[in-house]
């Protein structure tokens, strides 16, 4: 697996750098893939809290986990992603299976300090139809606040692309642009 760090707002040393690739690598059992990528970011807010998110590439599956720590615990918020994005991995395995190495997925246990249920099938529950208007960023961002909503699904009135605005959990609006596939 390829590891490539990114470090906002902190500077770390080689040792919490060794520990994450130490947990992530545990990951690679579930990878067919030998091209399989992890990018791992690590940043620290004004109030000491640690925030590690890890995202996965491993062929066309993308596995991605943000957790956070107080008090500057780096090694705890490694492990709190690694976790996450294993009881993600072991609850959708028999999709995910079809995707990753079939032989990396461990046999029934016995329950042990977690509970991971697989889930057999999605329940779609509601279905909405709705015509996509040609719109700004900006428009689409302040149709999506009128409406008290978490993202709104627009196309570029630029770019004539089918685009996405949602809310970020640490603030701001994040935006998805989609590429038409030929």
């Amino acid at each position: 697996m390829k590891y490539t760090y990114a470090c906002k707002k902190v500077s770390l040393n080689d040792s919490i750098k060794d520990y994450a690739e130490k947990k992530i690598s545990k990951l690679e059992k579930y990878f067919r893939e030998e091209d399989t990528s992890a990018f791992v970011t690590f940043s620290v807010e004004r109030d000491h809290r640690c925030t590690v998110e890890i995202t996965i590439r491993g062929g066309s599956t993308l596995l991605r986990a943000q957790t956070e720590a107080p008090d500057g615990d780096m090694r705890g918020a490694i492990d709190a992603a690694v976790g996450y994005i294993e009881r993600q991995i072991l609850k959708n395995k028999t999709r995910l299976s079809k995707r990753l190495r079939s032989e990396g997925f461990p046999p029934p246990a016995p329950a042990d300090d977690f509970e991971v249920a697989e889930e057999k099938e999605f329940e779609i529950v509601r279905t909405k139809r709705f015509s996509v208007k040609p719109m700004s960023p900006e428009e689409a961002i302040l149709q999506m606040n009128l409406l008290d909503h978490d993202f709104f699904v627009f196309r570029d009135s630029e770019s004539e692309s089918l685009s996405i605005v949602y809310h970020r959990k640490n603030g701001g609006y994040g935006l998805i642009v989609t590429n038409e596939v030929e």
